[in-house]
């Protein structure tokens, strides 16, 4: 199996149209949203696109808005949320690529930022694994979301 080759890009109108196509599986679009969800973003929202070989594979919004407050005391962190894989580019070690190129991406991009968060359902295990092997830590925190409990998890940039 030939590895991807993974970068992550800021959201552009050329991305769209396969950002539309994305589809997931049953077990996982109660625990996010799909891209499509997102062609309108407030000021603080940035859109991510997971490329692999330039094509939109997967997705993400980083947040540095009020909202990261719930997850975080932190004025310096910035949130991720609705992370998808498109279906047909599951299972292939995209999504582990993408979040291990996370950090230097941030420090890059978002050079204020010094932690990511994110809040995991306590029924997503593929994601909280995924996390804790690409360095995010419980927090201990937990926040409840449409489907119940969410993990805190951090990770230190920088």
């Amino acid at each position: 199996m030939s590895v991807p080759e993974v970068k992550l890009s800021h959201y552009s109108t050329e991305h769209q149209k396969a950002l539309d196509s994305f589809v997931l599986p049953e077990d996982q679009i109660k625990f996010t949203a799909l891209p499509n969800k997102y062609t309108e973003v407030e000021e603080g929202q940035h859109r991510i696109v997971i490329l692999n070989n330039s094509k939109p594979v997967g997705f993400f919004l980083l947040h540095a808005t009020a909202r990261v407050k719930d997850y975080s005391d932190n004025p310096k962190a910035m949130l991720l949320t609705s992370l998808s894989i498109n279906q047909a580019a599951q299972g292939k070690g995209v999504a582990k690529q993408a979040m291990t190129q996370l950090r230097e991406f941030v420090k890059r991009e978002f050079p204020s930022c010094d932690e990511l968060v994110l809040a995991v359902n306590h029924k997503n295990i593929a994601a909280q694994k995924l996390y804790e092997k690409v360095d995010f830590q419980d927090t201990g925190r937990r926040v409840y979301g449409p489907i119940g409990e969410q993990f805190v998890m951090s990770s230190e940039v920088g």
